[in-house]
């Protein structure tokens, strides 16, 4: 068995140490224990079981590869440029592969009907119709109600062959430039959707190809044959380009009561090509369902390797095919991982290190490993009930929802781990968690220790208490690629700072930064300034302006920029809350403006600006930076002044930290704020006090269903400051707050040495 050696350094006298895999999806809990003194190099079970057979390693069932012809010759396309024409702007494409002319694999046509498209066609896009890039369902008449989720075209003719004609026709015309491949099945048909895929990847887009199920024509007299429309077929795009022309012909010419039939003679009439179920050494492979079939029942090796069944007479018989070869594909990846795992432990025989140097698990990342004591990833403390360390900083909280369930989840799949090793010989069954611990690693996911009792029963009856410690990982194995609006550079950014009397201090620092920044670089920004009076300086406004000092600095902006205007807006509040300054501005703005919320400290520029406009996607995400605080000078430099090194652009992000407690800055759409703010005023009504106890970032965390995008931003950098603490807002800004300014002062090491510095002189 192969042991753990990170466990070993815990506890190494224990009798057992146990290594286990736990994975976030089912398909990483059933990663088995890998024997270590295998004899074979490289194990050929899984072939002899049929299921890989006549496949190369690492292929789906099925597929088999070879050495197609070159079908292409690389072109050089000269340029020449007329000298009696004028110049033009060229006109670039937005994506590289439009320009570069790269294509899509495989597009998919479901042919069905009014009657079925409820039912069949239902079925298939819930089972396979996401798998593929896109599909498409092409019907003669539109039902009243199109089922939410699928493209459906409707020709408005229920005749097969037109549909046939009319489908043909309208895939060269609308998808013919951007897909390889066409794959035509008709609703009754269940299509193993990665063999498909993986079929077309091994076959070259530059040869007319009419590949499917071949079947010979009524009466059998000729050769030819044409692809059977219930087991699917497949399309090339070079054929369906050449096919385009004759058309018409076909449909004017040709009788037939069968589309495929219809479509296979027009193929072999004007291009000469017959339906094959082998091209390019590729073999397309179809079951045909018998009647009253039991899916789960079916075990032959045709049925296993098959890319298609028919016929499937109604929906339940297509999800319980789907449940089948999904259990087939999901046996065949863990056969895989199985074979991997045992390659990757003798390979490591070869390795300078040996097996010794094999992480566990085999295949996954190793551990981190810290470079300093600060970068050391602590581990929690957890019961069945309880973790010691909590998001709030309180030493003990419950364990409640997902992370309780977590916990139940590791706990049942140790215990079965131990019984899948050691029965028929030991039986396990848990009687206590006596210590838990877990830790998050970024390199491979989380951690886990498990100290447990257990009841330990012989096969004569036996039992005795016993603890043993158990290691598991839940590997980090699902990465979700969110996809992404496009969105321009070219957005006028709105930014807006509000300004209270004691920020006054910081103003000339900002206006400094955002003239030389946005408007000597001739920026797509606006800048709006919101001074908030208390109750006291409002009554007094008239005879002594507390923000008259400021309002002169934004003249002389004026006066040196002609062309700009910088507004301002006064506002009188006891409690300067985000959200009720937020309210203001919103009504002065169109719904389409773009608003960055920013503080004095902020040192607007053009990097921030452009990733402002590109992280804040209207009706779909909002940004809050996590800018770069400075740390006290006072304190990280003492009697010594920054050197000009330190204060480069190489070096401006070395003394400091990302200041993860402050939700100050923001950017968001007015659109999107409006939205949130509304179903946020149901409960406004209930509880006046919310506006004060919220800041911008709360009112999009509950009450939009955007994506908030938190992450660092280098670019906002912020000279250190002690920020003066509201206790008028709510307990958790007010927290957040002050740990803000104990983070802010130093790092550990600087603090560090200014108590020594300061011990060392009280002591002399």
């Amino acid at each position: 068995m192969r042991l753990s050696s990170f466990l070993a350094v815990f506890r190494p006298a224990l009798p057992l140490i146990l290594g286990l895999s736990l994975g976030c999806s089912l398909s990483l809990l059933m990663v088995s224990w890998t024997q270590g003194d295998s004899e074979e190099v490289c194990s050929d079970d899984l072939s002899k079981g049929g299921l890989l057979q006549g496949s190369h390693a690492g292929k789906p069932p099925g597929v088999s590869g070879g050495d197609g012809n070159e079908d292409f010759q690389p072109r050089i396309v000269p340029y020449h440029k007329d000298p009696s024409k004028p110049h033009k702007k060229v006109l670039r494409t937005r994506y590289i592969h439009t320009e570069l002319g790269i294509r899509e694999r495989l597009l998919v046509g479901i042919l069905s009907s009014r009657a079925t498209l409820g039912t069949l066609g239902v079925a298939v896009n819930r089972t396979v119709a996401h798998r593929f890039h896109r599909t498409y369902f092409f019907t003669g008449l539109r039902s009243a109600k199109v089922p939410h989720g699928m493209s459906v075209v409707a020709h408005g003719d229920d005749r097969p062959v037109w549909l046939m004609y009319e489908t043909v026709r309208h895939l060269h015309q609308y998808h013919g430039n951007e897909y390889d491949w066409f794959y035509l099945a008709q609703d009754d048909t269940y299509t193993q959707a990665e063999r498909v895929m993986e079929l077309v990847g091994h076959l070259s887009a530059g040869q007319d190809a009419y590949m499917g199920r071949a079947e010979e024509f009524i009466g059998g007299e000729e050769r030819a044959r044409y692809c059977h429309g219930g087991y699917g077929y497949l399309l090339s795009r070079s054929l369906l380009g050449r096919l385009q022309p004759h058309l018409d012909s076909c449909r004017n010419d040709i009788l037939s009561v069968r589309p495929d039939e219809w479509l296979g003679r027009c193929i072999i009439d004007y291009l000469g090509l017959s339906c094959v179920e082998k091209h390019q050494e590729m073999t397309y492979r179809y079951f045909e369902l018998q009647k009253n079939a039991d899916p789960e029942r079916e075990d032959s090796l045709q049925f296993r390797r098959a890319f298609s069944v028919h016929p499937v007479s109604e929906p339940m018989l297509m999800y319980r095919l789907h449940k089948r070869y999904s259990q087939i594909e999901l046996d065949w990846t863990y056969a895989q991982i199985q074979q991997l795992q045992v390659q990757i432990s003798n390979l490591s025989e070869l390795t300078p290190d040996g097996k010794a140097g094999a992480t566990w698990p085999i295949g996954v990342n190793p551990p981190f490993r810290p470079h300093t004591r600060f970068e050391v990833i602590s581990w929690e403390y957890f019961t069945e009930d309880h973790v010691y360390a909590c998001a709030d900083g309180t030493p003990k909280c419950e364990l409640r929802g997902a992370e309780r369930a977590d916990v139940g989840s590791v706990l049942e799949v140790a215990v079965e781990r131990l019984n899948q090793r050691y029965q028929p010989q030991l039986r396990f069954r848990k009687r206590r968690l006596l210590n838990g611990y877990r830790r998050f690693d970024p390199t491979r996911g989380m951690e886990y220790l498990l100290d447990l009792a257990l009841d330990a029963f012989t096969q004569k009856g036996h039992s005795q208490v016993i603890g043993k410690r158990v290691g598991l990982l839940r590997p980090l194995n699902a990465i979700e690629i969110i996809p992404m609006p496009y969105v321009t550079e070219a957005t006028r950014v709105q930014v807006i700072l509000p300004v209270t009397a004691r920020d006054q201090d910081f103003i000339g620092n900002f206006l400094d930064a955002y003239a030389s920044n946005a408007l000597d670089a001739r920026d797509n920004a606006l800048l709006t300034l919101l001074f908030v009076y208390d109750p006291f300086d409002a009554q007094r406004v008239s005879q002594t302006d507390v923000f008259a000092g400021t309002k002169a600095m934004i003249s002389e902006v004026e006066k040196r920029y002609s062309d700009v205007k910088v507004p301002w807006i006064s506002v009188k509040t006891e409690v300067p809350s985000q959200v009720k300054l937020m309210d203001i501005i919103s009504k002065k703005h169109p719904v389409d403006t773009l608003f960055f919320l920013a503080s004095v400290w902020t040192e607007v520029n053009a990097d921030f600006l452009n990733r402002c406009r590109m992280n804040a996607i209207s009706n779909w995400q909002v940004f809050f930076p996590i800018h770069f605080q400075e740390y006290s000078p006072t304190l990280v430099y003492r009697d010594q002044q920054p050197s000009a090194s330190s204060s480069s652009s190489s070096q401006a992000l070395r003394d400091g930290r990302f200041d993860w407690h402050v939700f100050d800055e923001a950017c968001f759409y007015n659109a999107d704020y409006m939205a949130a703010r509304t179903k946020m005023a149901a409960d406004i009504l209930d509880n006046e006090e919310l506006l004060e106890s919220m800041d911008v970032y709360d009112v999009f965390v509950r009450y939009s269903g955007l994506h908030v995008f938190r992450a660092v931003e280098p670019a906002l950098v912020q000279k250190y400051v002690r920020r003066a603490c509201n206790p008028r807002f709510s307990e958790d800004i007010y927290h957040r707050c002050v740990l803000s300014n104990l983070d802010g002062l130093a790092s550990r090491s600087h603090l560090a040495m200014a108590l020594f510095e300061q011990e060392q002189a009280n002591s002399t």
